[in-house]
């Protein structure tokens, strides 16, 4: 009789043993369809997932990143032996000797179903790489007939787990598996990988964490929520001292420091990546536009395959415009705040306040455009949520405040602030240095690099005595600084007035008449040459935006952006060459292959003499008399060869400052986010006031910076002798042909239309 039960034993041993292999087998080919697909050999070899990708500026700082999941890869030995150490003791500690399968971890499990107490989990680390990375438990690879049969399902899974786990054990090092295991697990907060886990949680390196640092990262993988030391400190700590105590058990850390580290509390430095922090947000979000278009006409996906993409931008100029713009507009916005102190700054051209103001601005947000979807058009209802009011964290330049206020409370207060655009160039390369395109991304993301246009105001000018050299005239020739009225279509006259409204009857060469902004003169050259002539000029120094060929443009009044007007005086240092702006350099793919490099588009937009004379004409500024003088030279202490330009529109709605030295142009917007809100006096909404200090102060950043080597050379003269003399005072005492005859003519005339100045 018992040899007939062994006999028994050992039949149904065999018959269990043959019938799982040939189980194992069917599952591995998916016999009949009945258990669903296995991932592919090939996707075995290359494992794939979701790799952020890498926004880097010219000198080599992580700028930000493109992700769906935020993983960025970290190398074996950039792990700490702490890391490892703990995540074995708590996980998987057998990982070195088992093959994919732990079989003493298997039976606990197995124990604990029949038991019904439960003594741990049985999956290894390579079954949870194999889980994580060919996604085992997707419906893709469960459509199979038994994958749906109650108690069937978790078994082939499991099992499908198993076999891949072993396949990887076949294919990797145990080394290559622990680094795919510590590559793709989820930490929570967004942070996919252990590299961004420890920069979220502790902002270091992975090879910096300390032990007990290590351990608290190790416990979130159990249950990242559950055991979050933001959320739920308390388990955190317990859950790390869990991992501490593990590592005793193994011999992997003294007991001693166990016992001096349980009671410490967790110290982070925690902070989330996303796109409202860190460098540049507004080039990030702008540079994305473009690498998208690039990624999807050459089949990459910019958030999941882990690119690397470098850019133009310097780390250190971008830092100190940011700087520059936070220092100087919170200056001016307080002022502001005390300008308009009792009274709302929208306001008419008689500086009346626009009374439905507010109410049309509400029905352009996505707030109003959904709560008129969802009511309707039930006026009392979406007023209602338009006025209810909320707790909110609002913008301050002292931080954010948390405030009680409705939406339309938080419309208004939001219009009180000014804004700014700021953007620094190599004229030789189009290379963009620097670019902020507002004063806080957070709450604020329209651009006013690229994004946004505004009337130029009197910056706009250098492209009219740019096709007046180009037409015969030169620097020092002389235009009398009188009325100058020029006939329009409709029969009437346009008759612009200087900034002080009065005319001064004396001469001025045209150096001085761009230097000093005087209107009269602008309007007597654009006569001269026609408003056609004046918009070809400026389309072919790069301006992209439609300009209105009437005698107006000469003042600046068509809107163009930041981003064309610094490329376009670009033109003027870079030898008459119109360079394209460009930000990114090179792409490469995820092993650091080279995918694909740029190179700017050039146009000789003008000659080598013109430029230089327009560079010539443009230093004037920055000497006695010249609008910039003051700023530059003496609150900014800058001693070196700067041109520029200020601009200031109709009612002050837009102070510019456009500057250029030998090897770097820049240029500078501020104004409030609708024209109808600015300062009300040019001594406070003038460019040179509002603008320029922005350009001042970072070039004083920059040239104090030694390691960034910028120029302090005069601008480098033409290749070949000038076909004029710029030294005027060389014509007869200074005295140059005066042109007034013409000027005469629209004197005294019966129809005019009277503009108010553009500065």
């Amino acid at each position: 009789m018992y040899p007939k039960v062994v006999s028994t034993l050992w039949l149904l041993f065999v018959c269990g043993f043959v019938a799982f292999v040939l189980y194992v087998f069917a599952v591995s080919a998916n016999f009949l369809n009945l258990f669903g697909e296995l991932p592919n050999l090939r996707t075995l070899e290359n494992p794939k997932s979701e790799l952020a990708s890498e926004l880097y500026s010219a000198d080599n700082e992580l700028l930000g990143k493109y992700f769906r999941e935020n993983r960025s890869p970290v190398e074996y030995d950039e792990l700490p032996e702490n890391l490892v150490n703990a995540l074995v003791a708590i996980e998987d500690i057998r990982f070195e000797e088992h093959s994919g399968i732990d079989a003493e971890a298997t039976a606990r499990v197995v124990t604990s179903v029949l038991t019904g107490q439960s003594k741990g989990g049985g999956s290894t680390l390579t079954q949870q790489v194999a889980k994580n990375l060919f996604s085992t438990r997707s419906e893709e690879l469960n459509g199979g007939l038994l994958n749906d049969v109650p108690g069937l399902r978790m078994l082939i899974l499991k099992t499908k787990e198993w076999i891949m786990a072993i396949k990887l054990e076949r294919n990797y090092t145990k080394k290559e598996i622990m680094l795919m295991y510590l590559n793709t697990v989820d930490f929570g907060s967004n942070a996919f990988g252990v590299k961004v886990a420890a920069k979220t949680f502790f902002n270091k390196k992975p090879q910096d964490l300390k032990v007990e640092e290590s351990a608290v990262l190790v416990g979130l993988l159990k249950a990242p929520t559950y055991y979050s030391p933001i959320q739920n400190p308390e388990n955190s700590k317990r859950r790390r001292n869990v991992v501490l105590s593990q590592m005793v058990k193994y011999d992997l850390l003294p007991e001693a420091e166990y016992t001096a580290l349980k009671e410490k509390d967790i110290k982070l430095k925690y902070s989330v990546e996303n796109q409202n922090i860190g460098m540049a947000p507004y080039f990030r979000t702008e540079a994305a536009k473009s690498i998208l278009k690039w990624a999807r006409e050459h089949g990459y996906d910019l958030y999941a395959d882990g690119l690397k993409i470098y850019t133009t931008i310097d780390s250190r100029m971008q830092r100190y415009a940011e700087e520059a713009m936070a220092t100087h507009m919170k200056d001016r916005q307080q002022a502001f705040f005390e300008h308009w102190k009792g009274r709302n700054p929208w306001v008419d051209r008689n500086n009346q306040e626009i009374k439905n103001f507010a109410d049309l601005a509400i029905k352009r947000t996505d707030r109003y455009r959904k709560l008129n979807e969802r009511f309707d058009g039930n006026t009392d209802s979406i007023n209602f949520y338009l006025n209810k009011k909320i707790k909110m964290k609002v913008f301050t330049w002292n931080g954010e405040e948390e405030r009680l206020m409705s939406p339309m409370d938080s419309l208004k207060y939001y219009k009180h602030f000014l804004q700014l655009g700021f953007m620094a160039m190599e004229p030789q390369t189009g290379h963009i240095k620097a670019w902020v395109g507002g004063i806080n991304y957070k709450h604020f993301k329209y651009d006013h690099v690229k994004q946004g246009a505004r009337q130029p105001g009197s910056t706009f000018k250098p492209f009219l005595y740019t096709a007046a050299i180009e037409n015969g005239y030169y620097p020092c020739y002389e235009a009398i600084d009188t009325r100058n009225c020029v006939p329009l279509p409709d029969g009437t006259m346009w008759c612009p007035n200087n900034a002080d409204n009065k005319y001064s009857g004396q001469k001025f060469t045209l150096r001085k008449a761009l230097a000093e902004s005087v209107n009269s003169i602008s309007a007597f050259l654009v006569n001269k040459l026609g408003a056609e002539t004046l918009v070809k000029t400026a389309k072919r120094m790069g301006i992209t935006t439609p300009l209105d060929p009437t005698p107006a443009l000469a003042l600046g009044t068509s809107d163009v952006t930041l981003f064309d007007m610094v490329g376009a005086y670009g033109t003027f240092v870079n030898g008459g060459t119109w360079v394209e702006p460009n930000y990114i350099t090179r792409i490469e793919d995820k092993h650091g292959n080279v995918i694909a490099e740029f190179t700017p588009k050039k146009v000789e937009a003008l000659s080598e003499e013109t430029a230089y004379m327009m560079v010539h004409m443009l230093k004037a500024a920055a000497e006695p008399g010249g609008t910039a003088y003051y700023g530059l030279r003496h609150r900014n202490g800058l001693k070196n060869e700067i041109g520029g330009k200020t601009g200031t529109t109709q009612n002050y709605s837009d102070a510019w400052f456009m500057g250029i030295t030998p090897d770097l142009v820049a240029g500078t917007w501020v104004g409030g986010e609708d024209r109808a809100i600015h300062f009300r006096s040019i001594a406070l909404g003038q460019g040179n006031k509002l603008a320029m200090p922005v350009y001042g102060a970072f070039m004083q950043k920059v040239y104090a910076d030694r390691t960034l080597d910028r120029s302090k050379e005069p601008f480098p003269k033409p290749s070949a002798p000038l076909s004029v003399e710029l030294d005027c005072a060389k014509f007869n005492g200074g005295s140059m042909p005066v042109d007034s005859a013409q000027q005469d003519e629209f004197l005294n005339l019966p129809t005019e239309i009277d503009l108010d100045a553009d500065i």
